[in-house]
């Protein structure tokens, strides 16, 4: 099977046209995790109309289909797109905008599933291939788990993969550059709160009660000092305060019995994960045994690091110089702050996830705001790059690409 250039897709007018028409009319009716009821159908019925041997439900609302190559061949891949969309109102303006109010395709992943969808229509014409395709449409990207859920349901049991690949829109990067890296890409996400308890009391006799102010501020002046002092400065984290509550704004004479610090720690390893977690806790208690009052810590593990793994970061990174040319592949980029719960898979099986870059000009919008929309020329070179992973994992792709690793 051989490569094939994202010209060669974008030429082919007639289908970019339709997988844009897919796209747009997603965009327009944007569904939040496990609500991607629409969403599904419409992905369920374009993969019948293909052929393929299509299952629905796991996670609740993903779709997985399967495409057989016409050579003989055991191994199995699987290439994942996510489906829901943001709790955001949009404010671009488009033609197409959200028609769901307070809802919007905010990260792109209308454009995830639509690419998706074309590289199986284009596959599909000819699997010129050894093994099979898992095609894994996934609800619940946003914090809602949605890998672990598919994981749950059998996902894994069902379709067996020997590699899964994923891949996300760059937000502000230049049209088509992909970045990824071997090890740590994405960082582990957890939540914390920190309840300080004491009596509170009247702001002019403090001596007649216990004061969680006094525990909270020192908390918060300290904190930084976990990753300064308890983190190898080899290794990378970030502990921060997202939320202060308490007292009463009319009563500041009032000394509160409770306060409220609660924030974020990320992380790229398992055992700076288990750190954080550890030394929050012991900062926590240790001031509020200072001040009197007691600390009630409450830590919420969300999505692992998503750790890359060698072999499929080098697939990666040839497919898609194949498709879109060398200078546009960077496979050892930095690694990211946000989370990704692609990371599940990668718990459990080798591959990689990389970003491609939504174009950089001007109206270029971060993820996650109400400006942001997914660049519709992205759409054959995503196209490309998916048939590319395709050929180098399963097709017998002869042609060497240089990748540039910077």
């Amino acid at each position: 099977m051989p490569h094939i250039r994202a010209d060669d897709i974008a030429a082919d007018h007639d289908f970019v046209g339709r997988i844009t028409a897919i796209r747009r009319d997603l965009h327009a009716h944007p569904e939040t995790a496990y609500e991607e009821l629409r969403t599904s159908d419409i992905v369920a019925a374009f993969l019948e109309d293909l052929g393929l041997e299509v299952h629905r439900g796991l996670g609740g609302t993903g779709v997985v289909a399967t495409l057989e190559g016409r050579r003989p061949g055991q191994r199995a891949i699987g290439l994942r797109a996510d489906m829901d969309a943001l709790h955001i109102a949009e404010e671009t303006g488009l033609p197409h905008a959200s028609t769901v109010p307070g809802k919007m395709h905010a990260c792109g992943h209308d454009g995830h599933t639509a690419m998706l969808l074309g590289a199986a229509e284009r596959l599909s014409r000819a699997p010129d291939f050894a093994g099979q395709v898992r095609f894994v449409f996934q609800p619940a990207e946003e914090a809602g788990g949605g890998a672990a859920a598919m994981i749950r349901d059998g996902l894994l049991e069902r379709f067996p993969m020997d590699a899964i690949y994923g891949l996300h829109t760059g937000p502000m990067d230049p049209l088509g550059l992909l970045t990824t890296r071997v090890g740590p890409y994405t960082a582990a996400s957890d939540d914390w709160e920190v309840v300080f308890r004491g009596t509170g009391g009247h702001g002019a006799a403090p001596h007649k009660g216990t004061d969680p102010t006094v525990a909270a501020g020192q908390f918060m002046a300290q904190l930084g000092n976990i990753v300064a002092r308890k983190v190898a400065l080899t290794d990378w984290a970030v502990v921060s305060v997202g939320h202060v509550a308490g007292g009463e704004r009319d009563s500041p004479n009032i000394i509160p019995a409770t306060v409220l610090v609660a924030g974020t720690a990320r992380s790229y390893l398992p055992e700076v994960r288990d750190r954080l977690e550890r030394e929050i806790s012991r900062l926590a208690g240790g001031v509020a045994l200072a001040a009197d009052v007691v600390a009630e810590v409450d830590y919420r593990r969300g999505y692992p690091a998503l750790i890359n793994t060698a072999a499929e970061v080098g697939v990666a990174g040839r497919a898609h110089a194949a498709g879109t040319g060398a200078e546009l592949t960077r496979t050892a980029a930095p690694a990211i702050g946000a989370s990704e719960d692609f990371a599940y898979y990668l718990e459990r099986l080798p591959g990689a996830y990389v970003s491609i870059g939504n174009g950089d000009g001007p109206g270029a919008a971060f993820v996650h705001t109400p400006k942001f929309d997914f660049n519709d020329a992205l759409i054959p070179i995503g196209v490309a790059y998916w048939m590319n992973v395709v050929a180098e994992e399963l097709g017998g792709a002869e042609v060497p690409y240089t990748v540039v690793s910077r």
